[in-house]
């Protein structure tokens, strides 16, 4: 068990000195410049369970000495407003004390710097770490404006992971005497027995469902120009021993947490993938183990013998794939090579098969793209693979990726207000539409894909692979109406949005109380009504199907069985084939059809 704020269970006398070390992983500002936060949160942080496991572990080992405690406390902005007059009190009533901004992601990284600015009048040492900063040093030989303004205020950057050289920062931190710069972003540890990630449970249950984090590998070998992780955590497979996945379960299990989110980039990939699930597998079949799982993986993941059946035994029940695009330019344009669009339904099948629900991601703004193909492509997936989750995004130049540094170093015109790189904005032009073009496609294709009749499409589909309506009502409505409702993407979505008068993006006027509370009354009310109807709507749906005497032997196009002599039939194949390299592949669609 471990707990926030508290003296470790291992330290029963009271250590002289205390050290506090506040972990704050930061949201960042919605159009109107308010925080993005919520009462419960979707997704866990990762970073914020790694680091807190880290330093809860350098604090047992006495890094600072046996005189030292080392108190930390962790907070997730998407899901709490931030003391910040009882975090200035707590750490000056302490002998020393350092705020960690962690994670950092490049549309989070001007929100920590207006945390940090906050903290740094009072003399509080401020760090900032994350893939935004990480990712500037791996690829930029220059130090963007941004980041030499927070060196400037007086911020310690770090950049790279925090195994086997987080006492290093401890203690300049302890001195008060922290360095400018922390760069470990070209020294990648081995992480196979590092320290768990490990949070308390106070923290774990303001993530709805009660989901909380850990990385059962790092690093990927594919070569996508748009991702970040090959140019930060490399693209050499280092994974954690099944012996600490292990521990990592017992020590959620111990505090009655039984969720995970795995945050492998490609958990198919990890080179340890199958000693990792036959542990998980033990867990669950020989000592009853409750919990459940989900992963990221790949297109090809289906051509792993028993990945699929051996993940959905380990407790996986639902998957994040890549799709990306189904224009097989785009993805060799963009590096994306292991994607291969006959494979995609074939695997999306096997996923049914086993009883685990999908998500894919799409990206829009590809240089190949126009609303009408766009449309086309949509129209496409909808009929002929059986996804049972889409959420889109725009194609981003994000600091710390091949496509950023190329742009980058041409001079090309990128957006300069980081704020906007969530990956809803356009933030570079686009050779065939206009910035208007763009985001309008982007607004459309939420509603094209989740309209009523396909929402119930999804639905007979999933019954008929036994899933449960009353979840895949609750998810379609949220990938429906995060963007449409709220105005966020669903990774950002969570349960009750709040908002702070006073908490608002400093380049932006303070609002007046009588125009501020009654606007957000409205917008309380407002939303909620939509949600509510909707939410109706979708229900009306599921009943429907639910009473459908044939609803078990439900089929149609994209979850029929899957055989080469059909696929010249396919309007995915046919609206590509002049693009697909493959020459076996081309033949044999030449001769379907």
């Amino acid at each position: 068990m471990i707990s926030d704020a508290s003296t470790p269970d291992t330290q029963k006398s009271t250590p002289r000195k205390t050290f506090r070390v506040v972990l704050i992983k930061p949201s960042h500002y919605d159009n109107d410049g308010y925080v993005i936060q919520w009462f419960r949160s979707s997704i866990p942080s990762n970073t914020l369970a790694t680091l807190y496991g880290i330093i809860h572990d350098a604090g047992e080992e006495g890094v600072l000495g046996r005189d030292v405690e080392i108190v930390i406390k962790g907070y997730d902005e998407t899901n709490r407003i931030l003391p910040f007059k009882q975090i200035i009190e707590d750490i000056k009533a302490a002998e020393q004390g350092v705020v960690c901004l962690i994670g950092v992601q490049s549309n989070q990284f001007p929100r920590a710097v207006d945390i940090g600015r906050k903290l740094r009048p009072h003399g509080i040492q401020v760090a900032i770490g994350g893939f935004h900063v990480s990712g500037c040093f791996a690829m930029l030989d220059d130090i963007p404006a941004d980041i030499q303004e927070a060196m400037d205020l007086g911020f310690s950057l770090y950049s790279g992971e925090c195994e086997g050289r987080i006492d290093e920062f401890l203690i300049d931190a302890w001195k008060g005497s922290l360095k400018p710069r922390y760069d470990y972003v070209t020294d990648l540890p081995d992480i196979s027995e590092s320290s768990i990630p490990i949070l308390p449970e106070n923290i774990v249950r303001r993530v709805a469902g009660h989901y909380t984090s850990f990385d059962s590998g790092r690093g990927c070998p594919f070569q996508c120009s748009f991702c970040t992780i090959i140019n930060v955590q490399g693209r050499k497979s280092r994974r954690r021993s099944a012996d600490s996945i292990e521990r990592i379960i017992r020590a959620n299990e111990a505090q009655n947490v039984r969720r995970y989110l795995l945050t492998d980039d490609n958990f198919a990939r990890n080179k340890d993938w199958e000693l990792i699930l036959d542990r998980l597998i033990s867990l669950k079949e020989d000592e009853g183990f409750r919990f459940k799982t989900m992963i990221q993986v790949d297109t090809l993941c289906h051509r792993t013998p028993n990945f699929i059946e051996k993940a959905a035994r380990a407790g996986v029940h639902r998957v994040f794939i890549g799709l990306e695009n189904i224009n097989p330019d785009s993805l060799m344009g963009a590096g994306k090579r292991q994607n291969k669009i006959w494979e995609y339904r074939k695997m999306l099948q096997m996923w049914k098969e086993h009883r685990v629900l999908t998500y894919a991601g799409y990206i829009l703004g590809f240089p190949g793209d126009t609303p009408e193909s766009i449309r086309r492509d949509i129209e496409i997936i909808k009929k002929e693979l059986p996804l049972d989750l889409v959420e889109f995004f725009i194609l981003t130049p994000l600091p710390g990726s091949a496509d950023h540094k190329i742009l980058h170093d041409k001079g090309v015109w990128m957006e300069p207000d980081m704020n906007r790189y969530d990956l809803n904005y356009v933030t570079t032009q686009h050779d065939q539409m206009t910035d208007e073009e763009l985001k309008q496609a982007y607004l459309d294709a939420w509603g094209q894909f989740y309209t009523d009749d396909h929402v119930r499409t999804i639905m007979r589909r999933g019954v008929a692979s036994g899933l449960n309506t009353k979840k895949m009502t609750l998810l379609a409505l949220a990938f429906f109406g995060s963007l449409h409702f709220e105005g966020v993407h669903p990774l950002e979505m969570g349960v009750f949005r709040r908002k702070v008068r006073r908490d608002r993006r400093p380049t932006l006027p303070l609002e007046n109380p009588v125009v501020f509370y009654p606007r957000r009354i409205w917008e309380v009310l407002s939303t909620h009504y939509q949600w509510l109807v909707t939410y109706l709507r979708f229900r009306k749906i599921a009943k429907e199907v639910d009473a459908d005497p044939n609803r078990f032997t439900y089929m149609d196009k994209a979850t029929s069985p899957d055989r080469a002599e059909q696929e010249g039939d396919l309007e995915m194949m046919q609206a590509h084939q002049d693009k697909i390299q493959d020459p076996r592949k081309r033949q044999q669609l030449n001769q379907a059809s």
